[in-house]
């Protein structure tokens, strides 16, 4: 059985950081699911889909190829980035997001990437959707004051542009709702998950509790000893040949 660490949680939650983090301190791939739905809904509007044609939009996700790391997302070779980190494709993925055909697509590419050894995997639905059966699950949360705050000052968001965090809270509030009453993947937190609280509480501080949580688990259950992830040769960006990534990147759609 692959060990994979299921992270999921609602926006400012500190997902994507704590992910990392976790990610490179167990040496394990990271996957940043939400930004698979943010690159595709970019494609799709680059391309003139109408993002309410959900047959449209489902086509583009199969057919994307993804490469990604911690620190950038591609999509059919264009580097997007920073592309996809605008309120505008905050709202457009939060629409595709909620599309049952697109989703399907992309739950299928993500369980691929966990076949290739351990994984660090980050988003609404991973330990309820993508991996029910993950041997860690965690749900970070925090309250709604610390979110936006979060938020209204990373400036890797577009949130952090909308003009106060008067803003960012209502557009958090609107997201939360949006992720938590769709039909499709909804968010919520499995049973069997550990709830970390982030309010006010130092980054490092819920990266250690985090892997202490993850070593408890793995180590106390079926898997024994945290297997380190293994680390095959994989074409680059640019579907040349490369050297082997990092440990902690994913698989890259192209490689052989």
């Amino acid at each position: 059985m692959t060990a994979i660490v299921a992270i999921d949680g609602p926006s400012g939650a500190g997902k994507g950081t704590v992910a990392r983090a976790v990610a490179r301190a167990l040496r394990w791939r990271y996957v940043d699911t939400g930004a698979m739905y943010r690159a595709v809904a970019w494609k799709a509007a680059r391309d003139g889909r109408a993002l309410d044609d959900e047959a449209a939009v489902a086509a583009v996700s199969a057919a994307a190829v993804f490469a990604m790391d911690e620190s950038r997302v591609a999509i059919d070779g264009r580097d997007v980035t920073e592309a996809i980190r605008t309120s505008e494709i905050d709202a457009a993925a939060a629409r595709v997001a909620r599309m049952p055909r697109v989703r399907a697509a992309l739950v299928a590419r993500q369980r691929r990437y966990a076949a290739d050894g351990p994984v660090v995997m980050e988003g609404r639905d991973i330990g309820t959707v993508v991996f029910p059966d993950a041997a860690v699950k965690i749900y970070l949360d925090a309250s709604p004051a610390e979110r936006a705050r979060r938020r209204s000052t990373d400036p890797a968001h577009g949130l952090s542009r909308t003009g106060g965090i008067g803003a960012v809270a209502e557009a958090i509030e609107q997201r939360d709702r949006i992720d938590r009453t769709r039909r499709a993947s909804p968010l919520k937190r499995a049973p069997d998950a550990a709830v970390v609280d982030t309010t006010g509480v130092p980054i490092d501080a819920v990266v250690d509790r985090v892997l202490a949580i993850v070593r408890d688990r793995l180590r106390g259950g079926r898997l024994g000893p945290i297997p380190p992830a293994p680390a095959p040769t994989c074409r680059s960006a640019t579907g040349a040949s490369g050297p082997t990534p990092p440990r902690n990147s994913p698989p890259n759609d192209a490689a052989p």
